[in-house]
């Protein structure tokens, strides 16, 4: 009777936890309920187990073997979802990408936020937007600072809609060593490209929640995969950027919600904004395109991917750096120049 007794009180406790991790509410849970009563706890949390097990296994090589073949497939054969109607924000649309990014999504017949700090250029935005019939508005908004973001999302909200896609394009450079850096710049830094993303991100995604719809786009870098000689802050403001979407993409996933989240980490690009910057290895890691860039990024978004990298070699880069010791991959960055690349930068010319 006291084994008896036992028994029932880890049934009990077993029935307790499965209650606690919700599993009442699929299919596999209701048949381990009927196995823990007919079978005894024993059983039932060895069944459990060898499912996970399957369960694991099974989906660990279905996203393999569907990641390998997006990976082969050629550019523009998976299916896109469709952003006619709906909102897209985008900061920094001033110039560069930003710009050529709000074009590409008007001609999409999305509706079109421009949010940038200078005025003047997003007006110029705004002009290019309307003259080709987008349904477009244009904020002037410095996203280094938290009140003016809150404030200007409020406005969006309140005049535009929801917004669907959040696309975090906006960032600067500085392209100084540390020690020849202002403390002012650095802070400037992270602050535009890395802690800007928690509040137009907290601005717009509670209804991206409630709706179980929307995509927070973030622009990072290579640069935020590994580090750079002469880009101190900036790799780590780009560091911050992808350690941010990774994570809001495990909440997105720990919560259910069909919000999805795209990291892109292209090398650098000939926007203006690394004048300068020369590649040692122009092959394998070639100066990018902006059109280029913009083409294979709207891909990524359209089709839900969760991060791109570009140029594709850059993948086997990354996947590098994450299994050899640090002095052998410090070998490579020498041998392909990365560490030589900033030693001519320029940068863009202020533009008032």
């Amino acid at each position: 009777m006291a084994s008896s007794g036992a028994e029932s009180a880890d049934v009990r406790n077993y029935t307790s936890i499965l209650a606690e991790q919700a599993v009442f509410t699929d299919t596999f849970g209701l048949l381990l309920l009927a196995k823990i009563f007919l079978f005894g706890a024993p059983a039932a949390i060895i069944a459990h187990q060898i499912w996970e097990y399957l369960c694991v296994n099974f989906w660990f090589l279905y996203y393999i073997i569907e990641g390998s073949v997006k990976a082969l497939l050629p550019w523009g054969v998976l299916p896109r979802k469709s952003v006619k109607g709906k909102v897209v924000l985008i900061t920094g649309t001033g110039s560069g990408l930003g710009r050529l990014f709000a074009i590409e999504f008007g001609k999409l017949g999305a509706r079109v936020v421009c949010w940038d700090v200078n005025e003047k250029l997003n007006q110029e935005t705004l002009s290019i937007l309307k003259k080709d019939g987008v349904d477009a508005y244009a904020y002037t908004v410095d996203v280094s600072k938290r009140a003016l973001i809150y404030e200007a999302a409020d406005r969006v909200k309140a005049e535009v809609g929801d917004v669907d896609i959040l696309f975090n394009n906006a960032g600067i450079v500085s392209g100084k060593k540390l020690f020849e850096n202002s403390d002012e710049m650095m802070e400037l830094t992270m602050a535009v490209n890395t802690t800007a993303l928690f509040f137009t991100t907290k601005a717009f995604l509670p209804k991206m929640l409630e709706r179980n719809s929307g995509h927070v786009v973030t622009l990072a870098s290579m640069a935020g995969k590994s580090g750079t000689a002469g880009l101190v802050d900036y790799c780590a403001s780009k560091f911050g950027a992808v350690g941010f979407n990774e994570s809001l993409r495990a909440e997105m996933v720990a919560l259910g919600k069909d919000v999805h989240v795209t990291t892109i980490c292209p090398y650098y690009i000939n926007t203006g904004m690394f004048d300068g910057v020369k590649t040692h290895s122009p092959t394998m890691l070639p100066i990018l395109e902006p059109s280029f860039v913009v083409e294979k990024s709207v891909e990524a978004i359209l089709t839900n991917q969760e991060e791109l990298i570009l140029p594709k070699f850059a993948y086997s880069l990354n996947a590098f750096v994450g299994m050899l010791p640090i002095k052998a991959t410090q070998v490579v960055a020498t041998y392909l120049g990365v560490n030589r690349t900033m030693d001519h930068f320029v940068g863009k010319a202020k533009t008032n």
